[in-house]
């Protein structure tokens, strides 16, 4: 086959592009960062945080590598590090031992939880750092469900009751953001009354508003002791992944009952419902990297089928690329701890 030479080639590419060569810019590092068009920063980070009882040193995650609970004095250990690395929130979640798990989850309801004394002893040390606590029940129910379980059965109204309460203690704390993730009916109107009345006012609510039922779940619940609890599925009150229009529907119903924020829960298989409600609404929107979707890069990492810190950033990136106003990852001081060399 006769090839022809390729300056030849030039008039007829270039009359095929109009003369613009893309692949210009692309050509040396310098130019590829100076027209990147999204960026993630350790400001764009919310780090989930696992709290355990009792002293001693880090407790790791088995089913997350990299990942581990922490004692209190380690949350605020933890709270340092996110601090100096320009992380400015960090989510907390307990692992509650059996013993303080019921049937109605009453432990939410102590102000000397886990959650709480935490929350106390991060803002005595770090009052700079925002602090996320979850209103959900499934940490303090011996059956493992977000809400009231009767007669084998989530009942809503009652639940809304008790995550008011929960999330009451919650602020009374210190909590600077309340992110209820039960998904019952309803639950923002009563929770932002229960904070106004209770002169909270200025506690935000980042509402879970699209938060699907999802196998990406799994490692989180052995994180918070839920996996070996769990009776049945969440499918009555988490959303069917089929659906899409739906979520709108439900973050355009916590808007309206006073969310400040709003998240979609998983994220990674979910970025077509981010950006659905990014350009619905006007209002901040948060993707929750789930622990199965770091359990997986973590896993392929550990057997050298992909490259850890790269699939970590360009994934965290897709993120923001859709629209996220920032996300929540197990991924955030290895991140940060990147962007502070």
């Amino acid at each position: 086959m006769h090839r022809r030479d390729p300056s030849e080639l030039t008039p007829a590419i270039d009359a095929a592009t109009g003369g613009r060569r893309y692949r210009r810019l692309r050509q040396h590092d310098w130019s590829r960062r100076l027209i990147r068009e999204t960026q993630i920063a350790s400001s764009d980070l919310i780090w989930p945080v696992f709290v355990r009882d009792g002293d001693g040193g880090p407790e790791p995650v088995e089913s997350m590598p990299g990942v581990f609970r922490y004692s209190v004095k380690g949350a605020v250990e933890a709270a340092l590090r996110a601090r100096d690395l320009e992380i400015p929130v960090i989510a907390l979640f307990p692992f509650n031992d059996t013993a303080c798990r019921d049937e109605d989850g009453s432990e939410a309801l102590n102000p000397d939880n886990l959650v709480c004394r935490a929350t106390r002893a991060i803002k005595a040390a770090v009052p700079e750092i925002g602090i996320l606590c979850d209103v959900a029940l499934d940490p303090y129910t011996s059956h493992g469900h977000d809400g009231l379980l009767r007669n084998g059965r989530v009942v809503n109204d009652a639940t809304v009751e008790v995550l008011c309460q929960q999330a009451l203690i919650q602020a009374q704390a210190g909590c600077d953001i309340i992110g209820p993730s039960d998904m019952m009916d309803g639950r923002i109107a009563m929770i932002r009354s229960a904070l106004d009345e209770a002169h909270l006012g200025d506690t935000m609510i980042m509402s879970y508003a699209a938060k699907y039922a999802s196998v990406f779940y799994a490692t989180f619940r052995d994180a918070v002791g839920s996996s070996g609890v769990l009776k049945g599925d969440k499918r009555t009150y988490q959303m069917d992944y089929c659906n899409g229009a739906e979520a709108l529907r439900e973050a355009a119903q916590d808007i309206a009952e006073g969310a400040d924020m709003i998240m979609v829960k998983p994220g990674l298989p979910y970025l077509d419902v981010l950006t659905r409600m990014v350009q619905e609404f006007n209002l901040p929107c948060f993707a929750y990297q789930t622990s199965g979707e770091y359990s997986m890069i973590m896993a392929a990492a550990e057997r050298g089928w992909l490259d850890r810190d790269a699939a970590m950033l360009e994934v965290l990136t897709a993120y923001k690329r859709a629209g996220a106003s920032g996300i929540l990852s197990y991924f955030a001081p290895m991140v940060a701890e990147r962007f502070s060399k």
